[in-house]
C-alpha cells in the first residue's frame, strides 16, 4: 500500500510580489497499482489553482511585525508593563513587541531621546538610534549610535527589560 495525499482545499493569493499558499490535505491509502503508480489523480481530488488570486495591494493585508530585538518573551512582557505604566500602551502583555508596543516606546524616545520619526510602530534606524541613546545613558550601551541593533544594543536592552520586571 502506498499513501497518496488528496488535496481537500487550496488557496493561493498574491501579497505584493509574494505568493502565499494554504493547502489542506489528508492521506488516503492507495494500492500500488492504482493512480499513485501512474501519477494520475484519483476521483474526487482537487488540484491547487494554477494561478494565484491577486490581492489589490500590499496595504490590504498588513503583517503584524514583532520586533523583540533579542528579548525573550518574558523580558518583552516586562517592557510592555513599563510601556503600559508610563507611555500609554493599551495592548496585551503578551511578550511580543509589535507595532503598538513600539508606538508607545517611540513616544518616550521622542520626548526624551531625540527620536524625530513618526509614531508609526516601525522599528527603523531612527527608532534604534534613539533607543541606543537611552541605553547609552543608563543601561551600559557603549557602542556607536548607528541605528543597528547589534549584540551590544540587545544586551543593554535586556538590562533595561530586567529593570522593568517589577512593573508586571
Amino acid at each position: 500500500m502506498r499513501t497518496w495525499m488528496k488535496v481537500v482545499a487550496a488557496t493561493a493569493v498574491m501579497i505584493g510580489s509574494t505568493a502565499v499558499a494554504s493547502v489542506v490535505a489528508h492521506a488516503d491509502p492507495v494500492p500500488a497499482a492504482g493512480p499513485v503508480a501512474t501519477g494520475a489523480p484519483s476521483a474526487g481530488s482537487v488540484r491547487a489553482p494554477s494561478k494565484p488570486e491577486q490581492v489589490t495591494g500590499a496595504d490590504d493585508v498588513a503583517p503584524l511585525a514583532v520586533v523583540n530585538l533579542g528579548l525573550s518573551s518574558t523580558r518583552a512582557m516586562f517592557v510592555q508593563c513599563w510601556l503600559r505604566t508610563y507611555w500609554g500602551y493599551t495592548g496585551g502583555i503578551d511578550g511580543e513587541l509589535g507595532p503598538n508596543s513600539w508606538k508607545a516606546f517611540q513616544r518616550n524616545l521622542r520626548e526624551h531621546w531625540g527620536y524625530t520619526g513618526g509614531i508609526d510602530g516601525d522599528v527603523g534606524s531612527g527608532t534604534v538610534s534613539a533607543l541606543q541613546r537611552l541605553l547609552s545613558a543608563h543601561w551600559g550601551y557603549t557602542g556607536p549610535i548607528d541605528g543597528q541593533a547589534g549584540s551590544g544594543t540587545q544586551a543593554a536592552f535586556q538590562r533595561f527589560a530586567d529593570a522593568c520586571s517589577g512593573l508586571c
